[in-house]
């Protein structure tokens, strides 16, 4: 109700100085708060906030030019400014401005943090010779190509991806459990539950997707 709305304004300004500004500056949805206080923001973190462009907008002298270069939404200020992009942080925005300005500049992409990329398949397949395997066995968009290239898997980051469930299966003697561990695919658990004296608890523990395990 509007009456409900309004006490919790009144208690988010009465308990302002409990605020942690840091993470703050990295929500999504708290444009309108930190805009009210801007001598609070984290400008490095707000940054990499793709809910935040308005205020990023009005405060360019204030930008974290390579935390930015990782920001979805920031494609047109990227544009904009050139010279201040972070080439290897925008290897890795999966936006489609993004990719299309690596598309444009393909002598300054890094390779590494591009192998990661779940958007970038396509340039990754016309360059296989660049992949950087370890990265793109971690990218759930790149099951189709380790599945050609099974050879050049690195397992470690395989056991992390979360589209890789039938590859491990089949393969767990190659396992990497405490990755597994952290898998967040539900599916991981039917793995674990074959492979009890394997997991790694403290690592389950913080792992979203195995709280049905749990």
């Amino acid at each position: 109700t509007l009456c409900n709305m309004f006490k919790f304004i009144s208690i988010v300004e009465q308990n302002q100085h409990l605020f942690d500004w840091g993470g703050l500056s990295n929500n999504f949805g708290a444009a309108d708060l930190l805009e009210a206080n801007p001598h609070k923001i984290d400008w490095q973190i707000m940054s990499a906030n793709p809910g935040a462009i308005r205020i990023l907008e009005k405060n360019p002298h204030k930008i974290d030019w390579p935390n930015l270069s990782s920001n979805s939404a920031a494609v047109h200020l990227l544009e904009q400014n050139p010279d201040m992009i972070d080439w290897a942080n925008l290897s890795g925005n999966p936006s489609p401005g993004a990719i299309t300005l690596l598309e444009d500049n393909m002598n300054k992409i890094d390779w590494a943090t591009l192998s990661g990329n779940p958007a970038a398949i396509h340039l990754l397949e016309k360059n296989q010779d660049k992949i950087d395997w370890h990265y793109l066995s971690s990218n759930p968009s790149a099951i189709p190509l380790l599945e050609a290239n099974k050879n050049m898997i690195d397992w470690g980051g395989l056991s992390s991806n979360s589209m890789a469930i039938h590859l491990l299966e089949e393969n767990t003697d190659r396992i990497e459990w405490p990755n597994l561990c952290a898998n967040p695919n539900p599916s991981a658990a039917h793995i674990l539950e074959d492979n009890f004296d394997r997991i790694y608890w403290n690592i389950l523990s913080e792992n979203p997707g195995a709280i049905d395990f749990l």
